[in-house]
């Protein structure tokens, strides 16, 4: 999507302004001697992208949204790739007052920030309809018991199955036939699957979708971990075994323990060394501008197989983002920015699933065929568990898989391993 320019009204409505880029700087969005400031910690994927499509077109957005506004600024934070410790230590910061006032919240760590209370209300921005419409899984995140809005999750995602026909031609429908295909594809000469084996959270949230498909159940309704107890446990187990029996029969690489980006699978695809990967639906836009014509029209993606056919599931992440701050103007404004910038235009701009169903009829990038096969995907969608626990879960799972790939651990072993240091962080809560 081409940049959306700054508007002549919105520029004359500034006080003073020598060029039009002067409204956008590395740690600053406005004017530098703006009267009022909100501070804002965000993600390095769309105003600062490494894209220079995304950056360009973010910075249309926000020049547009600062203009209307001259007497703001907004001081940007940077968050790292590290999503765990910006979580917690933006958590940390809020809790002694601290905080930025409007910050980019990973839909895992909602609940934390919803039950330590440092999230204020932003429900004068969005109506009931615009909340009505989210999906019930998203709605249910970001509002409380009073249906007051305490964040807006503006796009969501999904993990699929990304294949080259040329090695792949069928898609595989079990974990069986993963395995089948994955060897067939390292007998000419290619890694057969690549997938998320490295500590941090892709790792545990691409994985759990195995788990989730036979029904397996991390918390239960009180958000108590249980995903060691009873059927839980076989389920896990069996879920392990599969990754586990992709390494030791040579299907996957044994550098999958070494992976913690999606961008390796990119790579891959571009090198032309893997026959097929789990990854995000938002990978397939970056192949089509990766790869050249011919080589991405070889790729094809797929729902995650399950360990049999009618037994799918699918991890459904995503990004909110919330008012940290007292001030009820700077709340408001903080939800102006998300409703005006990210949940729509921002969206599109970067082919993300949005949470609302409109969006999808307002723009024409959601008329792809892909986009059906994302829809349909998502009805078997998942989304991680709303339980303060879920942090220290995915913590255990990815130090689990971890060890168990290398060899370190048994599968039995690293459970009951995950599950005492999960069952002491749930007792300190």
């Amino acid at each position: 999507m081409r940049a959306i320019l700054l508007t002549t009204a919105a520029i004359a409505a500034l006080p003073s302004l020598g060029a039009a880029q002067e409204l956008i700087a590395r740690n600053r969005v406005g004017l530098a001697d703006a009267p009022n400031t909100l501070t804002f910690s965000l993600t390095a994927y769309d105003l600062y992208s490494s894209d220079p499509a995304t950056k360009e077109t973010f910075e249309g957005l926000f020049s547009d949204f600062i203009a209307a506004r001259p007497d703001w600024k907004i001081e940007t934070q940077l968050q790292t790739a590290s999503i765990g410790q910006e979580q917690a230590r933006l958590l940390q910061q809020s809790q002694a007052g601290r905080g930025p006032d409007c910050a980019m919240i990973d839909s895992s760590q909602l609940a934390t920030f919803i039950d330590a209370g440092v999230l204020k209300p932003m429900n004068g921005v969005f109506s009931d309809d615009e909340v009505a419409d989210l999906f019930p899984f998203v709605r249910d995140a970001v509002t409380d018991a009073d249906g007051n809005v305490l964040a807006w999750w503006w796009f969501t995602d999904l993990r699929v199955l990304y294949r080259d026909t040329t090695v792949v031609p069928d898609a595989p429908q079990t974990w069986e036939e993963v395995q089948n295909a994955a060897l067939a594809a390292v007998e000419q000469g290619r890694e057969g699957i690549l997938f998320n084996g490295g500590r941090w959270e892709g790792t545990a949230f691409d994985w759990m979708a195995n788990f989730w498909a036979q029904g397996g159940e991390l918390v239960d309704a009180e958000g108590r971990p249980v995903f060691a107890q009873g059927e839980n446990r076989e389920k896990f187990l069996s879920a392990i075994a599969y990754y586990q029996d992709l390494v030791d029969s040579g299907a996957a690489p044994a550098r999958v323990t070494s992976i913690t980006d999606y961008d390796a699978f990119n790579a891959a695809a571009a090198a032309g060394s893997a026959a097929m990967f789990v990854g995000g639906n938002w990978q397939y836009g970056q192949l089509r501008g990766t790869l050249d014509e011919a080589t991405f029209a070889n790729w094809q993606v797929s729902e995650l197989p399950g360990p049999t056919a009618d037994m799918r599931a699918t991890g459904t992440g995503g990004w909110s983002i919330a008012a940290l701050s007292d001030d009820p103007e700077k709340a408001s404004l903080c939800g102006e920015m998300v409703k005006e910038i990210y949940a729509g235009a921002g969206n599109a701009a970067q082919g993300l699933l949005p949470t609302s169903a409109a969006i999808y009829d307002q723009f024409d990038t959601y008329d792809g065929p892909e986009y059906a096969q994302f829809s349909d995907a998502l009805q078997n969608g998942v989304a991680r568990p709303g339980a303060t626990i879920y942090p220290e879960i995915s913590n255990q799972i990815q130090i689990l898989i971890g060890d168990v790939l290398s060899g370190a651990a048994t599968p039995e072993e690293a459970l009951e391993t995950a599950d005492a240091a999960v069952q002491a962080a749930y007792a300190r809560q």
